[in-house]
């Protein structure tokens, strides 16, 4: 890993940081690719709600098919969270005020208006998926920038699965491990690092976007004293945007320029001033003026627009080194 290649040096003044044109279009069509990925579930269950429900004659014929009741009950309006409040009787009620006031006026073309009425449900959910999707995709990016610094520097590491929340050693094949990992740890030459995201800090009172500590996932593991707990082990706390929007860049930045300085002044309190960083996706003029005074005058240690290759190159081997 080449030593000193430092964030800092590619940004030599505000434009640097700017998200182009081009890297803008490109990273809105990702994110309606990412949207469509999430969507095919819907599709492929909307298409058998259909083929089930064409092989009965009448719309009254629907109640009785247990195979497709989760669904019935879907296209009828009710809710995920509002099933807990509602017994059997009362999903079959709603069921047939489906059947009685949408799908008999439909006619032959009941099946259609089921799949209709299923699919404009599930969009609800798909909406909820889709507005955390741009915070996703900004993670799995620096994540899989972070994976490929390791392989080309040789570096072994290991990862936390989200799912069971266990540490796992480096596998021969990483593909899309981005998708799964909540944390990596590494060694450094001497240096034993742990990178957590969305982390509760308790010095903070609040979630961190990416913490860098000082020990090893076994450090963190522990329970009455896990890492996290431990204020002189932070050697590093950062603040990730992976919005590409420039309508909602300059409020990212406040949002995560005020959690900036909460961390600041948390661990100043204690006396310690361990590295801040910011990597985001869009960034548009004003704040890239603020991105570079605060660079400038040292507050942030570390910045990088993560659509831009070399800066995030460069970022990711800032956090493998530091």
């Amino acid at each position: 890993m080449a030593k000193g290649l430092n964030p800092k040096a590619l940004i030599k003044k505000p434009d640097d940081l700017v998200t182009s044109r081009e890297e803008t279009r490109a990273g809105f069509i990702a994110l309606a690719l990412e949207k469509n990925y999430l969507a095919t579930p819907y599709v492929t269950e909307a298409r058998n709600l259909k083929a089930l429900a064409s092989s009965v004659s009448r719309p009254s014929d629907l109640l009785k098919m247990k195979s497709i009741r989760a669904a019935l009950v879907t296209a009828s309006g009710l809710s995920e969270k509002s099933l807990k409040f509602l017994t059997e009787k009362d999903r079959t009620e709603a069921i047939a005020k489906l059947v009685g006031e949408f799908l008999e006026p439909a006619g032959m073309a009941f099946a259609d208006e089921l799949v209709y009425r299923y699919l404009l449900t599930k969009g609800d959910a798909l909406g909820g998926q889709a507005r955390n999707l741009a915070g996703s995709l900004g993670e799995r990016k620096v994540l899989r920038a972070l994976v490929s610094s390791f392989n080309l520097a040789g570096i072994e590491y290991r990862w936390k699965d989200s799912e069971t929340g266990k540490w796992l050693d480096k596998h021969s094949d990483d593909t899309h491990i981005e998708k799964r990992s909540r944390g990596l740890s590494w060694q450094y030459e001497q240096r034993r690092r742990v990178l957590l995201l969305n982390q509760q800090v308790p010095v903070v009172g609040k979630n961190v976007d990416v913490i860098i500590l000082n020990g090893t996932d076994e450090d963190v593991n522990r329970r009455k004293d896990s890492l996290v707990h431990n204020v002189k082990a932070y050697i590093a706390l950062g603040e990730l945007k992976g919005g590409i929007d420039p309508a909602g860049a300059d409020e990212h930045w406040k949002t995560a320029n005020s959690a900036l300085m909460r961390i600041h002044s948390a661990f100043s309190t204690h006396k310690l001033s361990p590295f801040k960083f910011f990597i985001g996706a869009a960034i548009e003029n004003s704040m890239a003026k603020e991105i570079f005074a605060l660079l400038k005058s040292g507050t942030l240690s570390m910045a990088a627009n993560m659509t831009n290759d070399k800066q995030l190159a460069s970022s990711c081997n800032w956090i493998v080194e530091h």
